[in-house]
């Protein structure tokens, strides 16, 4: 029974978790190649095969967590952008938007399925509670997705977003944390701090998309 229940909680995780890496890290790829930057683009990122996307570590940390998680990083080469701080913040701002897009696309889906939830329960029993658990899920893990990037700790997004704001003389102070960035957020989310500041931030935008119906 436990196996069964294992096997039914991956099947019901897996196609959220794929898409919402997937479409976080191909958003990377294809603003850095509109901003200038073809590198992505000729490694195959500007894609929607998560193959391409997929870090096995990343992957199962989210599985685990359902919360913090990534996929391998996007290589940028800043050199090819005309404007390097505005470039580099729309970059790292391109994954967590395009998850935020996500996660709004299926609350509307959550709402349909609310509003016709009774028929199509009666016609589709075996279709609809799947899909319904899976829809929850996505708006769950985009926004965790995005909220996560955000937070402005190397080598998240957000950290890249603040050394795009800052004043040079200031970036440069803040870019020198980079080499311990990771140790930093592997003490975070093993400690709990992180989940303690993410997770009401994440429920918070989880209810405003669902009118609180979640």
């Amino acid at each position: 029974m436990m196996f069964q229940e294992y096997l039914q909680r991956i099947l019901l995780t897996a196609p959220p978790i794929l898409l919402a890496l997937t479409v976080h890290e191909c958003a990377h790829a294809w603003v850095a190649y509109r901003m200038g930057d073809p590198t992505a683009r000729m490694l195959g990122r500007v894609t929607l095969n998560p193959l391409k996307h997929l870090d096995p570590v990343g992957t199962i940390a989210l599985f685990l967590s359902g919360m913090f998680g990534w996929a391998k990083p996007v290589p940028i080469n800043p050199r090819n952008f005309s404007h390097l701080s505005k470039s580099m913040m729309l970059v790292s701002l391109a994954g967590p938007l395009a998850n935020l897009t996500l996660a709004a696309v299926f609350a509307l889906v959550h709402k349909v399925f609310i509003i016709m939830g009774a028929g199509l329960l009666m016609s589709f029993p075996g279709v609809y509670k799947p899909l319904f658990v899976m829809v929850e899920l996505s708006i769950i893990l985009n926004i965790s997705l995005a909220v996560f990037n955000l937070v402005p700790i190397p080598p998240l997004d957000g950290s890249k977003v603040v050394s795009a704001v800052l004043p040079p003389d200031k970036a440069f102070a803040f870019s020198r944390i980079e080499p311990y960035g990771f140790i930093i957020l592997i003490v975070l989310i093993m400690s709990g701090v992180l989940n303690r500041f993410v997770s009401p931030l994440v429920f918070l935008m989880v209810g405003l998309l669902t009118g609180g119906a979640y």
